[in-house]
Order: C-alpha cells, then structure tokens, then sequence
C-alpha cells in the first residue's frame, strides 16, 4: 500500500535520506487513513441505504402526506449520494469527485422543503456553473 504519488517522487532528491523516509512513511500512514475513513463512510451509507429501503419506502404507500415522505426520500438518496462521492474523493483527490460532492450538497439543499424561490434560482445557478466547471475545465473525458 506504498504511496507512488509524483510530488513525493519529484521530491525524492531533498532532504537527508532519512527525512525522505519519514516523509514516505507519513505519506503512507494519512494514504492508509483516508482509505480506512473512505470505507467507514461508506459502510455508513450502505447501512443507510438499507433503512431507507426498510423504512421509508413503505411510507409511501402508508401515510397520507406521500409529498412530504418523497422529500425525506429525496433527501437520504441524495445524502448516499454524497457519501459515495465522499469516498471516492478521499480515495482518490481527483478534482471531478470534489465539485460532484459540490453538486450533490447543492442539489440537496434546493430538495429540502424550506428552500425559497431565492435558494432555488441561486441552486441552479451555482449547478449550472459547476456544470460547465465539470465538462469545460477539469481534465480528462466526463463521464
């Protein structure tokens, strides 16, 4: 589970041998950290899933408000979604998983049922932006 990451490769020849050491070794720890947070998080939101399965699907059909328990629905779905979105970006620092996580947090907020016409126009601004952000910007074929 070494860490190849370019900057510790171009960095190789500074410092004294063993503070080339230490820096690889602190890399590999915060590496194996993240990677442990990714899977906690992870394991979070599968067990999650798995109530709003259990739980929140069936108030569809069983209650009167079925608006509101979409809502709720919406919500948890889009809070999975920033958790996986989370995780890769723990995993992987790539820019694309952090303004995903950006969408989804705002996507979130304009599904919540107090958001004013003020949240919703700015939402889909801030969506729009990262948008273009995502697909003109980053590197790398979207997907």
């Amino acid at each position: 589970m070494a860490i190849d990451s370019e900057a510790i490769r171009d960095h190789s020849g500074e410092g004294t041998a063993l503070e080339r050491i230490f820096n690889r070794q602190v890399g590999n720890f915060v590496h194996l950290f993240l990677s442990v947070l990714a899977v906690l998080v992870m394991a979070a939101a599968c067990i999650s899933l798995f109530e709003i399965v259990r739980f929140d699907f069936p108030k569809l059909w069983a209650t009167g408000n079925e608006y509101q328990t979409l809502h709720v629905i919406l919500q948890s779905i889009l809070l999975l979604a920033i958790a996986g979105e989370l995780a890769l970006l723990l995993l992987f620092h790539r820019t694309s998983a952090a303004v995903e996580v950006a969408m989804f947090v705002i996507a979130r907020r304009m599904v919540n049922t107090d958001a004013t016409a003020v949240d919703l126009l700015m939402g889909s601004a801030a969506l729009a932006i990262l948008l273009v952000v995502r697909f003109y910007f980053l590197p790398g074929k979207p997907k």
